[in-house]
């Protein structure tokens, strides 16, 4: 895949799924958190489960999905030390850190814009070293609303000055990349395989990566 690298000067990238494996928070979700929920309430795992899910479905696409405060006071969890609990299974994707350091040696701004709580971004940076790549860091818990909502991209702008139509954003969230598209970002890629333990994924309308060597800029 040939991108248009004279033309993009800001890098905006996710994390979860895009830079990092989903497996750790696809397992951290739907296993390891309902089994914690079923020792705390006394519930088989299957109603913990259920229980859970129920929960989560209910704040899909809002920051409260995201959140690990809110999660540790409506499950009575310590999520933040759970997670800490499986943070050996935290891995980069393929070529990430070299895409990075590439991006910057070519001159542009690489930026990480993540829906993540500032807790899980903490934990992740410092098991994976990643952060010493970025100009900087945003998580839309600064911005009062979840990527997948147009205001962030406006809220997001007032913070860091960048051209809608001279960025490129990989993410691997169709309604993340729908709602960048409607902002008037002009250079967009999804992922194929965010969990390398689960199939490709349609990636709808948008062109996609598997790993990030297929688009490395040229220096």
């Amino acid at each position: 895949m040939q991108l248009p690298w004279s033309e993009i000067d800001t890098v905006l990238l996710d994390m979860d799924g895009t830079l990092l494996d989903l497996h750790y928070d696809n397992h951290f979700w739907q296993v390891y958190v309902p089994a914690k929920f079923a020792e705390r309430h006394g519930l088989t795992e299957e109603a913990a489960r259920a229980e859970c899910f129920r929960r989560y479905n209910e704040q899909a696409g809002t920051l409260n999905w995201y959140c690990v405060d809110y999660w540790t006071e409506q499950l009575q969890l310590d999520i933040a030390q759970l997670k800490e609990e499986l943070a050996h299974l935290i891995a980069v994707h393929p070529d990430v850190p070299e895409f990075l350091a590439e991006a910057r040696a070519a001159g542009k701004r690489v930026v990480l814009v993540t829906n993540a709580h500032h807790k899980a971004i903490t934990l992740k940076m410092q098991r994976t070293g990643l952060d010493v790549h970025f100009d900087a860091i945003h998580s839309s818990h600064s911005y009062g609303v979840a990527k997948e909502n147009p205001l962030f991209w406006q809220r997001l702008r007032r913070a860091e000055v960048f051209d809608p139509g001279a960025s490129l954003l990989v993410d691997d969230s169709l309604p993340v990349l729908r709602a960048a598209r409607d902002y008037g970002i002009a250079h967009l890629l999804a992922v194929y395989q965010p969990d390398t333990r689960q199939p490709e994924k349609d990636v709808g309308e948008f062109w996609a990566i598997r790993r990030f060597r297929e688009i490395m800029p040229v220096t």
